[in-house]
């Protein structure tokens, strides 16, 4: 029992992080950009959501709006240090990753920011949806679970929608055509400096936004807890296309990422429920990544 009521709090969490999945799918899938800004726009939009929520009363809503806002504006600084500046890649979104650390504590004032919606009458959007259902039915230990289920689910419908309608457009398919061959698209016309400012700043504004969905779910935000969401990102989209599928459309590609985010959340609850020690989460999340990659390799080998 303890271990299927780990499972559902897994996928409840899985589908939160898998909206920080799709951000770092456009970046590192989409745009073949190796972004290592997300580890500080995740713990940039939970910091900004909670103390919009906590210091300034804004709805919860709009904290998230606030968010993911803020995760866009980290991506377009890293996107403005690659392109104008000529900083490579991975260098530019290692200085915006340091720089968020010491403005993420500026923005909470602290090193975490408890949102506690019981002492401090404050709400989120877990507890504005449970305060809508009959009170037998908030009373049961579970509700808080399958209503943040419910909200994941309902974030990465609207999400995956709204990717696949961009990417259908001219703008969209500019930003994918700048990831697959930039000296094409560029002897097209297309500025390509632009296109990856724009594939930066919705990588993390998604990105944002999910780690203003963590913080509300877990009722706090810590500067440090965007650490490591890189491989976490890059766990589920390498789950995702390894295990469940690779030769799929664009559609199918977006929801394989975010099952990949859900099967990687259970694999930890799981092995977490069998007594690995979280320290060792980090560890975990590398060898599943290792295992991941090395399968197409180790498959073609039977083969041959």
């Amino acid at each position: 029992m303890n271990i299927l009521m780990a499972i559902l709090g897994a996928v409840s969490q899985g589908l939160l992080w898998a909206i920080m999945a799709l951000g770092v799918y456009i970046t590192f899938k989409i745009l073949n950009f190796a972004d290592m800004t997300c580890d500080g726009s995740f713990a940039l939009g939970g910091c900004v959501s909670a103390v919009f929520i906590v210091s300034f009363g804004w709805n919860p809503y709009l904290s998230l709006l606030a968010a993911f806002i803020a995760g866009g504006i980290a991506g377009g600084v890293t996107g403005l240090l690659h392109t104008k500046l000529k900083i490579p890649a991975i260098l530019s979104g290692i200085l915006t990753m340091i720089s968020l650390y010491s403005i993420n504590l500026r923005i909470a004032g602290q090193a975490n920011t408890p949102i506690n919606t019981r002492t401090q009458g404050i709400d989120t959007i877990v507890t504005l949806i449970t305060n809508l259902l009959p009170e037998e039915i908030r009373k049961n230990a579970n509700t808080t679970t399958f209503v943040t289920m419910a909200i994941g689910v309902v974030f990465v419908a609207v999400c995956i929608g709204i990717l696949y309608w961009f990417f259908g457009t001219e703008m969209g398919s500019a930003v994918r055509a700048t990831g697959s061959n930039e000296a094409m698209i560029r002897a097209l016309g297309v500025n390509t400096d632009r296109m990856k400012i724009i594939g930066l700043v919705l990588g993390n504004a998604l990105v944002g936004l999910s780690g203003a969905l963590v913080a509300q779910s877990q009722k706090v935000a810590d500067v440090g807890m965007g650490q490591g969401t890189i491989v976490i990102g890059l766990a589920s989209i390498v789950i995702g296309e390894v295990f469940l599928g690779k030769k799929l459309n664009f559609a199918a590609k977006l929801i394989f990422t975010v099952l990949g985010s859900i099967l990687y959340r259970i694999v930890v609850a799981v092995v977490l429920q069998l007594g690995l020690k979280s320290s060792d989460l980090k560890m975990l999340t590398a060898i599943i990544v290792a295992i991941a990659l090395s399968v197409p390799v180790l498959s073609k080998k039977h083969v041959d």
